[in-house]
């Protein structure tokens, strides 16, 4: 069975209103309940359209205006050029799993100082915030390096599959692809001697 999301809504004033607690909230409210793991819905109060992601949306951006941004301009044109594209779904999956793989990343460096430190939470705790004090640009340097090495790695798969694509079809006379009088052939091998 799955968790009853929170709702909350967006009226034409741009007032958010949490009906959990019959109070208006505002963008940091809503990052605060993303940032307890609260599954949150935002509906706009007139159409009741999900609008959920918008919203998440304008928190990214609010957060990427202010401070470290995460995403470089490169990985931005990127995510921009895959909109409209075959492999739009997949780049969407791709980053979320490469995003898993770094949360669990992270819950296991919490787990092993837990092991190093106890149990004790208000310990815990601050350790982990003073190693984040001193290592978050490290540590967000080393996430943004890693989904721009993703999303390059993807962007290589794409073409490499397009280009299989390509040859596949060449010989089939479909229009956009050469036939296989006309695909280029590859360049021959210069270390071969002649002989």
């Amino acid at each position: 069975m799955s968790e009853e999301k929170r709702v909350i809504k967006k009226y034409p004033n741009r007032r958010l209103y949490d009906t959990a607690t019959s109070c208006y909230i505002t963008l940091e409210d809503v990052k605060k309940l993303v940032l307890e793991n609260i599954k949150i819905q935002i509906v706009d109060a007139k159409t009741h359209d999900d609008i959920t992601r918008s919203v998440l949306l304008q928190i990214i951006l609010e957060e990427e205006s202010g401070g470290v941004p995460m995403f470089t301009y490169d990985v931005l044109t990127q995510i921009i050029r895959f909109y409209g594209h075959a492999m739009q779904g997949l780049m969407g999956n791709y980053l979320e799993k490469n995003l898993q793989i770094f949360t669990q990343m992270q819950e296991r460096l919490q787990e092993q100082t837990k092991a190093v430190y106890g149990d004790n939470p208000m310990l815990n705790n601050n350790v982990w915030s003073d190693f984040l004090k001193f290592q978050a640009p490290a540590m967000q340097g080393m996430l943004t390096t890693y989904l721009e090495q993703s999303t390059n790695m993807f962007v290589d798969m794409q073409q490499q599959l397009q280009d299989r694509a390509r040859n596949l079809f060449s010989g089939f006379g479909f229009p956009g692809y050469p036939t296989s009088e006309e695909a280029p052939q590859p360049a021959p091998d210069s270390t071969k001697k002649n002989g």
